[in-house]
């Protein structure tokens, strides 16, 4: 098969032409030992490969070293470089950039609407000439001369020698760009693009994060009130135990411990996470026309200064930010952020973030031992995760990181309608993968904890007697210096690493009584207080080790829990032990 390289600059169409070009035939995984998303397809005789966006090889970010290497070791047989007609520019760097390979290059010069728009009139033949290159005029947005294209890509054999090539200095290229230009396009008409104009609104010092804010909290409307969260309460609520009934009824007559398994253990478990699915696809879906806008870019550059702080871009002000809802779409967001460290560093400052399935611990525990003013003790909790994560990036910004400080480039994308197909796509794809990588997981370790709150050595036992509470006494000593060393609260904190909420359902299970009722007998202020704090911070559910795994490997999704884990030790026992000196 001829193998081709599609390679292009971040917001030029590359993913929509490589959609078109591959339809349904694509594979989507990561590069060999780092985390950046490599697709492949194919179209009849022809396998694509779609490189990660970049605006240079300079081998600077993973994404420059994996496209660097793919070129020089993939043995592609041609090059395919969409560029963008509005900035030809600067997408026609890169392009002087890749001839250093010898390899077969074809242009597909895509937003021409964007450029006519600009007022820009632009002579494809022209530009094809002065070049030495073949040029082949695309709209991919509207699937516009990929016919074209494809069949230019098919014939090699009439491609011409390139009159461009490769600069050893960016001067002496961007000199021999700006004469093409001249030659092949000129400006014909006062830009008629309203970019500029409405960025005169978005980017203004004063309106620039209100209206940041006004849409994130719309997406989180969507996300959380409207759209994500009542189809997942439609799974928990309707789905889930019907499909639980129905279990129970086929499995009638087998024993009891069988049904307990297949239903409670495996139905149960992995359903209590897949009623994530409807929130973590709405979320990406609102993220998406936000990219697809271009006002993403924008967003990102506005927060940036205030992310630089701790040792991010302004990317990564997304992910933390959707962490507020869950850290499952957070974490799996910052796979859109350039620099590996990025990715990582804001993978590890999420889950301090409290996502809404700790909020029922929190509201039962501040009602029970703060009644008078339980909202200031949500709230407190919620700026302490923050405090964290500012605390947290400081640390690794001047330790682990400390070499590895990048700088903030990108530019601003015309704004444009979203293409309905393509957030639909993105959206679709990130829920199978949630589903086909998470749940494996998932699915494991629901029926290891099972087993662990329903057995002991001597066979099927009660809840006090199993090798979860076994398991529970032995570790009730680690957390006796915050104040809570009982088995119970060993137990529940075990079983939350399933899913936080399963933190109460636990202690209602174990002690058998209204926890309102029960709980200021097992607590006081001050522990409940320091078991709300490593609530906060302990090791996050298995859904997000899990896409920490799938992420980024099994060994740092390992540290990364035992870190957790070692935090909330330690900020539980500062609170413990102070409020025990003051009381």
């Amino acid at each position: 098969m001829t193998k081709i390289a599609l390679i292009g600059n971040p917001n030029v169409g590359k993913t929509t032409l490589f959609n078109l070009l591959t339809g349904s035939n694509q594979y989507v995984g990561n590069w060999p030992g780092v985390t950046v998303e490599k697709k492949e397809g194919c179209h009849k005789e022809i396998r694509i490969t779609d490189l990660p966006g970049i605006y240079a090889l300079d081998t600077f970010s993973n994404e420059e070293k994996v496209s660097k290497d793919f070129l020089e070791n993939g043995k592609p047989d041609l090059i395919l470089n969409i560029v963008d007609a509005s900035n030809l520019e600067r997408n026609l760097y890169l392009t002087t950039q890749i001839l250093q390979y010898g390899i077969p290059v074809v242009i597909a010069l895509n937003m021409l609407d964007m450029a006519d728009m600009k007022g820009l009139s632009i002579d494809p033949k022209m530009l094809e000439k002065e070049l030495g290159i073949r040029v082949v005029p695309i709209l991919a947005t509207k699937g516009q001369g990929i016919d074209h294209l494809l069949d230019v890509l098919k014939d090699r054999r009439a491609l011409p020698t390139p009159k461009l090539r490769h600069y050893e200095d960016e001067k002496t290229a961007y000199a021999e760009i700006g004469r093409i230009l001249e030659m092949s396009s000129q400006v014909v008409k006062e830009s008629s693009s309203w970019t500029a104009k409405i960025d005169k609104v978005v980017l203004n010092p004063f309106l620039a994060y209100p209206l940041f804010i006004g849409l994130i909290y719309l997406v989180f409307k969507l996300t959380f009130s409207w759209v994500g969260q009542p189809l997942a309460d439609l799974l928990d609520g309707w789905v889930l135990p019907g499909i639980q009934g129905g279990a129970s009824s086929l499995l009638a007559g087998t024993s009891e411990w069988f049904q307990a398994l297949i239903v409670d253990g495996i139905i149960g478990g992995v359903g209590s996470i897949l009623v994530f699915l409807p929130i973590i696809m709405t979320m990406f879906a609102g993220i998406s026309i936000l990219e697809d806008s271009g006002y993403m870019a924008r967003a990102a550059l506005i927060m940036d200064n205030l992310m630089r702080r701790i040792g991010l871009s302004g990317k990564a002000f997304i992910p933390l930010l959707m962490g507020f809802g869950c850290t499952v779409p957070a974490i799996m967001s910052a796979r859109t952020l350039e620099s590996e460290k990025d990715r990582k560093l804001t993978a590890l400052l999420a889950p301090f973030v409290s996502c809404n399935a700790r909020l029922p611990v929190f509201v039962l525990f501040s009602s029970v031992f703060f009644p008078k003013n339980p909202e200031l003790v949500v709230l407190g909790l919620y700026f302490t995760g923050m405090v964290m994560v500012v605390l947290v990036g400081l640390l690794f910004k001047n330790t682990l990181f400390k070499k590895d400080e990048e700088p903030f480039i990108i530019e601003l994308p015309e704004y444009k309608v979203p293409s309905f197909s393509l957030v639909a796509k993105s959206t679709l794809d990130k829920g199978k993968g949630f589903i086909k990588k998470a749940s494996t997981v998932i699915f494991s370790l629901s029926v290891l904890v099972w087993f662990l709150s329903n057995f002991n050595f001597g066979g099927i036992s009660a809840m006090g007697d199993s090798l979860l509470a076994t398991i529970g006494r032995f570790l009730a000593p680690l957390f006796a210096p915050l104040g809570f060393g009982t088995w119970e609260a060993a137990v529940s904190l075990i079983t939350g690493i399933l899913a936080k909420e399963v933190v109460l359902s636990t202690m209602g299970v174990i002690y058998g009584a209204e926890l309102t009722t029960i709980l200021p007998t097992m607590f006081t202020q001050l522990t409940a207080l320091s078991f709300l704090v490593f609530v906060l911070l302990y090791t996050p559910c298995v859904a997000v080790i899990a896409t920490l795994k799938k992420e980024y490997g099994g060994k740092f999704a390992l540290s990364s829990a035992l870190f957790y884990f070692a935090a909330a030790w330690i900020v539980s026992f500062l609170v413990y032990q102070a409020g025990s000196l003051i009381l």
